[in-house]
């Protein structure tokens, strides 16, 4: 499937204020099509109140908001109808089951009866619920009930899919569970924008992240690149030899722009470089290797954990 080369999402100089509280500060950022796009920050950083300009819940009082290239102010239906938001407390209709629930939502939807029943179908089919559909939604797990919210976002088969810590409060098999309807979702060519405060599942979930603090934006783009290094800083490269080989590590040593080598006492196969990237690369460092007599069985970039990461972007301090 090719993406689409209009944007998902495009956010230009967004701000907004609470009174004397500036939520939003000259955010910018875009959200490719077709990509998981993680949305990081700490508590009271304005991740919520972004999520609700996207969502047209919220006007958006400076700056352009346009999802698949519409303003949400002057294209709102249009936007509504591409887009399904998912908040982080959710509301639903206990007393019904599942089955009545999702279909509510259809025929609020303008879908008809006939319709309706081929959606409902498909979305339980696709959360994994079809099993659950007719019990009542109040006996449902926290997990179960967050899939039917899950379904319910997708009745009208929006293109954009806004989930506001769609995996708080589940339990390790839920989040993975839900992982991996979210990789499906992205398979059939959703664009899915995820805020999440569990940093580890994003790292290997999402293509690209927004890392938001204080209502600006602190980091948007790749997640690979992210995770490599940070702009300015050293990197690190792991490397591991078919056998011991200490000319390596010397001749490693010598080269101008490799500031460390380290090797594993207990594994001495093992070699941790950190280089300085604007002074060698890593096809430089291989052919040292080779030319030392090196065997090499494993070489790759050392990866930055997503936490460290956004510690290393965001400013301590309790948030108001």
């Amino acid at each position: 499937m090719t993406a689409s080369k209009t944007p998902a999402l495009r956010i230009d100089g967004l701000s907004h204020r609470f009174k004397q509280h500036r939520a939003v500060d000259d955010v910018s950022f875009t959200v490719a099509a077709g990509a998981i796009h993680g949305f990081v920050g700490p508590n009271g950083a304005g991740k919520t109140t972004t999520l609700k300009v996207i969502a047209t819940l919220l006007e958006p009082q400076v700056g352009r908001v346009e999802v698949f290239g519409t303003d949400v102010i002057y294209g709102v239906r249009h936007v509504r109808r591409s887009l399904g938001y998912m908040p982080d407390h959710f509301a639903l209709y206990r007393q019904m089951t599942v089955a009545e629930y999702l279909d509510f939502f259809g025929a609020a939807y303008g879908l008809r009866p006939a319709a309706r029943k081929t959606t409902v179908h498909d979305v339980l089919q696709l959360t994994d619920m079809y099993h659950r559909r007719d019990d009542v939604i109040k006996g449902l797990s926290r997990g179960m009930q967050q899939r039917v919210s899950l379904a319910r976002v997708l009745v009208h088969d929006p293109k954009l899919l806004l989930l506001d810590e769609p995996a708080s409060g589940l339990d390790p098999r839920a989040r993975i569970e839900l992982m991996d309807i979210l990789r499906e979702l992205q398979r059939l060519g959703k664009t899915v924008f995820i805020s999440s405060h569990i940093l580890s599942e994003l790292a290997t979930l999402c293509d690209s992240v927004t890392i938001i603090d204080r209502g600006r934006i602190r980091y948007s783009g790749g997640m690979e690149q992210l995770l490599s290094h940070a702009e300015g800083e050293d990197v690190s490269f792991e490397l591991q030899l078919a056998v011991p080989t200490p000319a390596v590590g010397e001749r490693l040593g010598a080269l101008d722009g490799v500031l460390e080598v380290g090797v594993d006492a207990d594994r001495p196969r093992n070699l941790t470089l950190r280089v300085d990237p604007q002074r060698i690369g890593s096809g430089t460092l291989l052919n040292a290797v080779i030319a030392a007599g090196g065997e090499v069985e494993r070489f790759q970039r050392s990866r930055r954990h997503l936490d460290q990461a956004f510690m290393d972007l965001t400013e301590p301090g309790v948030r108001s």
